[in-house]
């Protein structure tokens, strides 16, 4: 990237993490895919309880290999063959996890964290239960306010996650939310973090690059 373009991002980064830090939530910048786990290491403790929510962007930044490695206890709800009913177990006992990594569908320069989701499990997640909240968040993800993170949502992370998990909704086909009411229909739950009441909970990681949806 351009150097000057480059400076232009890190700006829009650096009053978006000042934003957060006035709605009571901690907000990094890491240069890379190593400073993000050394920083998640510093934030999470070893042998903690860990889970996370469904996210393309914790496998691409290597997230979910590192959770594998034995430093901590991973509730994997990626584990190869797990049945629906110990999925849903996961799920449950996500709530009591020492630390909850996710990423978010849109964060505004407001700091405001923007999701919607299908099940609800990882929202309900980010909302309320694990003790710290880990967000990875590519610089991608930063937008100028809520209308913005609203119609990102329509354009790009919607019909890429319905893509992604093979879906049969009209947005698979179009590339753009029509706000179906099918069977399969991955949009149903909207959330708005404004404020985060402990501080503390809530901490967002920026990366300097693009990552997920």
């Amino acid at each position: 990237m351009d150097k000057n373009l480059h400076w232009v991002c890190e700006k829009q980064i650096e009053r978006t993490i000042k934003a957060l830090e006035s709605n009571n939530m901690n907000g990094y910048l890491v240069k890379s895919k190593e400073d993000l786990i050394k920083k998640i290491d510093d934030l999470v403790e070893e042998n903690s309880l860990v889970a996370c929510g469904g996210s393309q962007t914790l496998f691409e930044t290597g997230v979910i290999d590192y959770l594998r490695k034995g430093r901590y206890d991973f509730l994997d709800r990626y584990k190869e063959g797990l049945k629906p009913n110990e999925m849903k177990d996961i799920y449950r006992k996500s709530f009591f996890a020492d630390a909850y990594f996710t990423s978010t569908n849109a964060i505004t320069e407001n700091g405001e964290l923007y999701n919607v989701d299908g099940n609800g499990n990882r929202v309900a997640a980010m909302l309320y239960g694990p003790d710290k909240v880990i967000v990875i968040c590519g610089k991608n993800k930063i937008v100028k306010d809520v209308d913005a993170a609203i119609e990102r949502n329509k354009q790009f992370s919607a019909p890429a996650n319905a893509k992604r998990l093979d879906t049969k909704t009209p947005c698979k086909s179009s590339g753009y939310c029509m706000d179906c009411k099918s069977s399969d229909r991955i949009c149903c739950e909207y959330t708005l973090i404004k404020r985060q009441r402990y501080q503390g909970r809530i901490h967002v990681i920026f990366i300097d690059e693009n990552f997920g949806y």
